[in-house]
């Protein structure tokens, strides 16, 4: 339950009624959101979904030019790295506001060194007065291996930071603009210490970003207003006074809010709704190849799925040009490796799994599965860029499954929920997929890796295989493009061949929007950006 400052609830409630006129404001950008998120501090989080909803109000030492996958300075001006690879000096910017809070909190002085080491520091030292704060587990900083390769954060003076890793990584750049990496406010965590309210840390949100964070009503509304204070250039700045997030998470209801004029952006829309959308004057759909994976992961650690054999078979087991056909309706392509043929290092000579039922209880029955075998296949309860409909598809799976002895009960549960039982194991086999963050290759090969297999990790077959973690690793250590390229293709062979997952399909990724809203970019990384935004 969330708690709001007294006077906050009345507004809140107010605010949710005043949705259904939202056109009238024309300075209120509305964007119908498929979910809630966990809390607004994205350290925390795992969801797409979670770091829209944080993104307004954060920022990050260095960031993706909006729209691309190009990294440029933010709250760091400037950086050198060592000739090793090991050593990341960032010279900071000057004269930073942060937001004031909703909880009476108000900044004394601009952000600087002391705010960045909290940030990591946090998720970093187990010790740290914030770190089991909202249940303490920092996943990405975990999975991406930044536990073990972190040696040291210094600050060297105000407005310089030193970063220092044990071994070289040529992806540092990159993450550290991802979401995880939000710099939040120093003196907002001590305000917050002092007053033994330490728990409003992550759900009253504290930042340097484009907007503030107003208010929050869970499952209806978020609402933010303009920094008027941003640091950023006049073009990536607030250019609307309030953001309204209203959580909408069925697609036919975003879709008639957006005709009503009740919102003024949507994500995932059904493909069976394209044609519609793109045939009306008053709306604007735009698309592109998506940067992502959607699979049915298999929990290696659960019998039979500990052997190959059976992944193998439930692999040929389910009719993937179906699931293509009934659900994606073209947006999507088959996948047979994680990451999608746009990405550099694709290994193309990878053959992917064939439809074939008979072989698959053949290889049931040399594995020594008797049939029927009884399993649970949990499916999301929410849209996602890559999986429009995993409820289908997960019924198209069962009646599959069904075909070859196996049965199979459908689960899920709320979003937040279904992540975190998933990350902890407690299924045997369930879908999921990744939107990749960065534009690098370890972005999406750190999912299978031995790191992110631990209880609370990403990995969600909890499949660790030596010689794929070997290659992952040093592949992280070396620039050599050529070099990393063999080591990523030697991991798709090594992967498809111990059958962790079954890969669905990478989507095309449709965003639509009013034909008032102007300036919008769509993110490779199917993030929702709505500074730089405006209504005409």
């Amino acid at each position: 339950m969330t708690r709001f400052p007294k006077g906050l609830n009345k507004a809140v409630i107010a605010l949710a009624a005043a949705l259904v006129i939202p056109a009238l404001q024309a300075k209120t950008l509305v964007y119908c959101s498929e979910g809630s998120p966990e809390n607004f501090t994205p350290a925390l989080n795992t969801t797409g979904t979670s770091f829209d909803a944080a993104r307004p109000v954060y920022d990050k030492l260095t960031q993706f030019a909006r729209g691309t996958t190009q990294v440029e300075p933010g709250l760091a001006e400037s950086w050198t790295v060592s000739p090793d690879g090991k050593v990341f000096t960032f010279k900071l910017r000057k004269g930073v506001k942060f937001h004031s809070g909703v909880n009476g909190f108000k900044p004394t002085r601009d952000f600087n060194a002391d705010d960045v080491l909290f940030s990591f520091e946090r998720q970093w030292k187990p010790d740290h007065p914030y770190a089991k704060v909202s249940g303490g587990k920092y996943d990405y900083f975990a999975d991406m291996g930044l536990n073990d390769d972190l040696q040291s954060i210094e600050k060297v003076d105000p407005l310089t930071v030193k970063i220092t890793l044990k071994r070289a990584n040529v992806t540092m750049l990159a993450n550290l603009a991802m979401d995880f990496a939000s710099i939040h406010s120093a003196e907002y965590a001590d305000f917050l210490l002092k007053a033994n309210k330490k728990e409003q840390f992550d759900q009253f949100p504290v930042g340097t970003g484009p907007f503030s964070f107003v208010m929050y009503q869970k499952d209806a509304v978020i609402r933010y207003k303009a920094n008027k204070d941003y640091w950023g250039p006049a073009g990536e700045r607030a250019l609307v006074d309030d953001l309204v997030f209203a959580i909408t998470p069925d697609p036919t209801a975003r879709y008639s809010k957006l005709k009503a004029g009740e919102c003024h952006f949507v994500i995932a829309p059904r493909p069976a709704d394209l044609p519609e959308m793109q045939k009306d004057a008053s709306l604007k759909v735009i698309h592109q190849p998506g940067l992502n994976i959607a699979y049915w992961a298999f929990n290696t650690q659960k019998a039979p799925f500990d052997k190959k054999e059976v992944r193998q078979a439930m692999s040929m087991a389910i009719d993937k040009a179906a699931i293509l056909k009934d659900v994606y309706l073209g947006a999507g392509q088959p996948a047979k490796n994680l990451i999608p043929p746009t990405m550099w290092s694709y290994n193309d000579t990878v053959k992917d799994y064939p439809h074939d039922p008979a072989k698959a209880k053949e290889m049931l029955a040399k594995a020594g599965v008797k049939t029927p075998l009884e399993i649970d296949l949990w499916y999301m309860p929410v849209q996602r860029p890559y999986n429009p409909n995993a409820k289908r598809i997960a019924e198209m799976m069962q009646a599959d499954l069904a075909k070859v002895g196996v049965n199979a009960k459908l689960v899920t549960y709320e979003w937040g929920e279904y992540r975190k039982r998933m990350q902890q194991g407690e299924h045997i086999t369930g879908m999921l997929g990744w939107t990749g963050d960065n534009g690098d290759p370890d972005n999406f090969f750190f999912l299978r890796g031995c790191e992110a297999a631990r209880p609370g990790g990403q990995n969600l077959s909890k499949w660790c295989n030596k010689e794929f973690d070997s290659r992952l690793e040093k592949a992280r250590s070396i620039a050599d493009m050529k070099e990393r390229t063999k080591l990523y293709q030697e991991m798709q062979v090594i992967e498809h061949e111990d059958a962790p997952d079954m890969k669905i399909a990478h989507s095309v990724v449709y965003e639509v929007m009013r034909k008032e809203l102007t300036g919008y970019k769509q993110s490779p990384f199917g993030s929702h950006q709505f500074n730089g935004v405006e209504l005409k």
